[in-house]
C-alpha cells in the first residue's frame, strides 16, 4: 500500500466532521493537486472523548461514499506502541508508531558494535544532492548516535513485526514518530537512524522527526525560521540519499506533526519539496476542534453560550487540562481573559480572539492554546454539545472546510 506523494493527516476529536474535511481535499483536485486524506485520533483522545478507534474509520467510510471520492484515504492509529496497538489493528491501515519515549535507553552492547561495524560506510564524508553540501561522520559519532537512537528503532522492529504478525493479509502504511522529544535530530543522527530503520526491514514510508523550533499546540511556528529551512531542507537531502543507500521505499517522505498552524514555515516547506520534487506528510492536530468551537460561537445564541461555557470550566482547570502537554503548549496564564469578561464577549469578539490571525489585534494565543487542550470539557458535555454542533451544522462546516482549504492545503500545495 503506497501513501501518495502529499498526504495531510486530518484530526477531529468528535469524529463529525469528516465530510468537511473531504470537501477541502475536493477542491484541492479540482485545482489540479491530489492530496491523500489520513484520518487520525490517538489513544489519549479516544479516551477522553470516549471513543473506539473503530470509530475513525466509520467516519472516514461514510465521507468517502457521500462524496463519491475515488482515490485513496487512509486511517491513522496515531502515536501508538506496544501498550494500545490492539485497539487499532483492526481497524487502522496506517500506523504512527511512537518511539519517542524510548529514545536515549541505550541498545545493548553488542547490537550497538554489530550495528556500528555493519554501517562503517557512514564514517566518511556523505555528498547531499542538490544542495550541494555534505556532512561528516566519525566510528565515534556514529557510535554515541547508536547508543542514542538504536534501542528506539528496534522497538519499531518489533512493533512492526507484531503487527505483520496481526495483519499478514493486509497491507498498510508505518510512520516512524519521533518528534515528541526534548531535542531535534541532527541530519548525522537521521542518517544513522534510516540506516537502522532499514536494517529493522521496515517499510517506512514516513519518518517524523522533531525539529528545529517549538511546535506548540494550536500557534504557530515558535524560533528561528531560517534555521528551520536550513535544517529542512538537510532533512530532506539526507532522506533521498537513503532511500537510494538503504534501497528504502521510494515514497519515504519526511512528517511534520505539526500540532497545527505552522504557517510561517508552510513556505518553507514548500519549497523544499519543490527543490527536491518529493512528497510531504503534514498532521493537523486539533485543527478541526477550533473550527468547531469557532463555528458555535460565530453561530451566536445557543452556539456562542457553549463557547463561552467550554472557555470557563477549561479556566477552571487548567492545571488538569495542560499536564498531559506540558512539553507541547506554552500559555502565558496572565494573560488569559477572566471568565467574566469572556462571558460578556459577543460572537466577534470570541472568534477573533479565538481565530489564528495574527495580524488581528484580538487574536490571543493564550487563549487559543487553553480552548486547543479544552476538548475534553465537550466531551463531559455529552449530547448538549453535540446537538449544538447539528444545529448549527452549516456554520460549523463552513469553518471546517474553509481553514483546511484556504490556511493549510493552499499555501502547502495549491500557491
Amino acid at each position: 500500500m503506497k501513501l501518495g506523494k502529499y498526504s495531510f493527516g486530518i484530526g477531529d476529536r468528535f469524529g463529525l466532521e469528516g465530510k468537511a474535511q473531504l470537501r477541502a481535499m475536493i477542491e484541492a483536485k479540482k485545482r489540479g493537486v491530489t492530496i491523500t486524506p489520513v484520518w487520525n485520533k490517538s489513544f489519549r483522545e479516544h479516551k477522553n472523548v470516549k471513543t473506539e478507534p473503530v470509530s475513525v474509520q466509520q467516519e472516514a467510510d461514510e465521507a468517502v461514499k457521500s462524496l463519491n471520492w475515488t482515490d485513496d484515504y487512509f486511517i491513522d492509529a496515531d502515536h501508538v506502541n506496544m501498550s494500545n496497538i490492539d485497539y487499532f489493528i483492526s481497524c487502522s491501515n496506517f500506523f504512527t508508531i511512537d518511539v519517542a519515549d524510548y529514545i536515549g535507553k541505550e541498545a545493548d552492547e553488542k547490537s550497538v558494535s554489530d550495528f556500528v561495524a555493519k554501517n562503517q560506510h557512514l564514517c566518511r564524508t556523505i555528498q547531499l544532492p542538490l544542495l550541494n553540501k555534505e556532512i561528516e561522520m566519525s566510528a565515534d559519532q556514529l557510535t554515541e548516535i547508536a547508543k542514542k537512537y538504536l534501542f528506539a528503532v528496534e522497538q519499531a522492529g518489533e512493533i512492526y513485526r507484531y503487527l505483520r504478525s496481526k495483519k499478514s493479509d493486509d497491507d498498510f502504511v508505518v510512520e516512524i514518530s519521533m518528534d515528541e522529544t526534548d531535542e531535534p535530530q541532527s541530519p548525522k543522527e537521521m542518517a544513522m537512524i534510516l540506516a537502522a530503520i532499514a536494517g529493522e526491514k521496515i517499510p517506512a514510508q514516513t519518518v517524523a522527526p522533531k525539529f528545529i523550533g517549538e511546535f506548540f499546540k494550536g500557534i504557530d511556528y515558535v524560533g528561528d525560521v531560517n534555521r528551520f529551512a536550513e535544517e529542512f531542507e538537510l532533512d530532506l537531502a539526507v532522506l533521498e540519499w537513503a532511500k537510494e543507500k538503504f534501497d528504502l521505499p521510494d515514497s519515504l517522505k519526511l512528517s511534520v506533526h505539526s500540532g497545527s498552524d505552522k504557517f510561517s514555515i508552510y513556505k518553507i516547506i514548500r519549497q523544499g519539496i519543490e527543490i527536491f520534487n518529493t512528497g510531504i506528510h503534514v498532521k493537523t492536530a486539533g485543527t478541526t476542534w477550533l473550527e468547531e468551537v469557532i463555528g458555535l460561537a460565530e453561530a451566536g445564541g445557543s452556539g456562542l453560550e457553549i463557547a463561552r461555557e467550554i472557555y470557563a470550566r477549561a479556566l477552571e482547570r487548567i492545571d488538569e487540562l495542560s499536564a498531559p502537554y506540558a512539553t507541547v503548549i506554552r500559555i502565558d496564564r496572565e494573560k488569559l481573559p477572566s471568565a467574566v469578561e469572556v462571558e460578556k464577549w459577543d460572537s466577534v469578539t470570541f472568534v477573533e480572539t479565538l481565530r489564528h490571525q495574527p495580524d488581528n489585534p484580538k487574536y490571543n494565543p493564550n487563549f487559543r492554546q487553553l480552548i486547543h487542550i479544552a476538548y475534553k470539557i465537550a466531551a463531559e458535555m455529552g449530547e448538549t454539545y453535540i446537538q449544538a454542533l447539528n444545529e448549527h451544522r452549516e456554520v460549523v462546516e463552513k469553518n471546517v472546510t474553509y481553514n483546511i482549504l484556504e490556511n493549510h492545503l493552499k499555501p502547502l500545495f495549491l500557491e
